[in-house]
């Protein structure tokens, strides 16, 4: 037998291959005379988590790559056509986690044909046959359909965590299959997918009736009312259920009720954070309900927000780490009481509608937070002018975060006032050629000090301050 016969056979056996030869005189020896250096090579590398050096470990030498491979229970592939799903099933034998994505960034701004592909489809049929001990699933920006669902949740016995970031092509159907097959489901995320409709189906009323082991559940991004009623039901019975986060369908009276079968919550997504339409006997007590969540660290949701109702949140502010006020159209006025409380906040989305006003507070309270985003209401140039100096006041005052709004020709004129950050976007703003490009922008001679996320469509001019190639004004970047 071979090395390589050999290395197949300890593959398809589930294990390396770690037996000994008996000798005439009774001694043992080793068959292959470097089997203990790789028996040791496979120990070690079970406690090897990183992708760089595991990638790094493939690179040494034959043996090398194929113990790593033999020892890698998750892999990462960035781009779905950068390998075919026969050869990653090939390799890799063990894997119970998988992180695949499809479609680039720029897909997320329509720069991208609808039909362009990234389908899920080749892949789940693969890893049906090959990854039958698969337990977790992280897709983003791919084409899935309700049978890949299906295939998906009928093929792996233990799968645990399903997460869908900017997927589409799916719809209630195919959640109703994974929520009544997958039994042992404890992650459920749909985070910006696109979820069709299927009047027939009520997928939340799919899961087990015994008890769920359900520790997140995301679906605001679905655009369609729920069966609130499955909904109660389904988190009264999720008792480690940690992460919530509900579609702008729940008002805040259900939301109410939700909170206080799950006071246990460490994420919690409002959705709508209005009142019902018609009156109620009595106002839910949401100081309370807050309140009784002392775990709470994230908040987000807010859609279509009555600023009356905001103090409720006052009672968890002290904790939270981010808050997601991207869909509250609030004026500074009724930021700065939320804000003023949130000394320990990272992580901070909001309009513009703040104004200048409303980041100065956000400069004053939060000395450790780590990433902003200023969204603007529309594309006007009028709505972004007045967060400019409130940036520019964090930017110097909390270093490392997020600088200033701009528009390119005050990039070339005031561009050495800027400051280190960790993190730069570009966004197009307007239309047309002769639209200006409004931005976070940092020093040149620092950019490789940061993470390049986003470019779109972005001038000459800009792409020289920042010292990049100008190849067309279509290309987005990724460093």
């Amino acid at each position: 037998m071979s090395e390589d016969d050999a290395d197949l056979a300890a593959a398809a056996g589930g294990a390396s291959i770690r037996t000994a030869v008996v000798t005439t005189g009774g001694d043992y020896s080793s068959p292959y005379p470097d089997q203990v250096l790789e028996n040791v090579l496979e120990n070690v590398l079970i406690f090897l988590t990183s992708r760089r050096d595991r990638n790094a470990v493939s690179l040494v030498c034959k043996s090398w790559y194929r113990a790593e491979a033999l020892t890698r229970s998750e892999i990462y592939i960035g781009n779905c056509y950068s390998v075919s799903p026969r050869r990653a099933a090939e390799r890799f034998r063990r894997v119970r986690s998988v992180v695949l994505k499809g479609k680039p960034r720029f897909a997320d701004f329509s720069l991208m044909p609808p039909d362009w592909g990234a389908h899920f489809a080749p892949w789940v049929i693969e890893m049906a046959e090959a990854y039958r001990g698969l337990e977790k699933l992280y897709l983003k920006r791919m084409n899935v359909t309700d049978d890949d669902l299906a295939v998906m949740a009928r093929s792996f016995g233990n799968f645990r965590e399903l997460v869908l970031v900017c997927c589409e092509g799916f719809g209630t159907a195919g959640l109703a299959v994974v929520a009544s097959k997958c039994r042992q489901l404890r992650v459920f995320d749909l985070i910006e997918a696109e979820v069709s409709d299927d009047d027939e189906v009520d997928w939340l009323s799919c899961f087990p009736e015994s008890g769920t082991c359900l520790e997140s559940l995301i679906f605001d991004c679905v655009e369609f009312p729920i069966n609130f009623d499955a909904l109660e039901n389904l988190v009264a019975r999720s008792r480690s259920l940690k992460k919530l986060r509900v579609n702008r369908f729940v008002n805040l009276e259900q939301l109410h009720r939700l909170m206080i079968l799950a006071p246990q919550l460490t994420d919690l997504g409002t959705g709508s954070f209005s009142p019902q339409d018609h009156p109620i006997d009595q106002e839910p007590d949401l100081v309370s309900a807050f309140t009784a969540c002392r775990s709470l660290v994230s908040l987000s949701g807010f859609r279509e927000t009555v600023p009356d109702y905001l103090p409720a949140v006052y009672p968890v502010c002290a904790n939270i780490t981010s808050l997601n006020f991207s869909y509250a159209n609030i004026t500074a006025d009724e930021l700065k009481p939320v804000i003023r409380n949130c000394h320990k906040l990272q992580i901070f989305w909001v309009l513009d509608s703040v104004r200048d006003e409303g980041l100065q507070a956000v400069a004053a309270t939060c000395k450790d937070l780590r990433e902003l985003r200023v969204f603007p209401i529309d594309a006007t140039e009028d709505n972004v002018g007045p967060v400019s100096d409130g940036c520019r006041e964090i930017a110097q005052q909390i270093p490392r975060v997020i600088v200033e709004v701009f528009r390119w020709n005050q990039i070339l004129e005031e561009g050495e006032k800027s400051d280190l950050v960790d993190t730069l976007y570009l966004y197009r703003s307007l239309e047309g050629e002769a639209g200006y490009l409004y931005m976070y922008v940092v020093n040149g001679r620092k950019l490789s000090s940061c993470n390049f996320k986003i470019v779109e469509m972005i001038t000459p001019e800009v792409l020289v301050y920042t010292g990049l190639s100008y190849p067309s004004k279509h290309t987005a970047y990724k460093v």
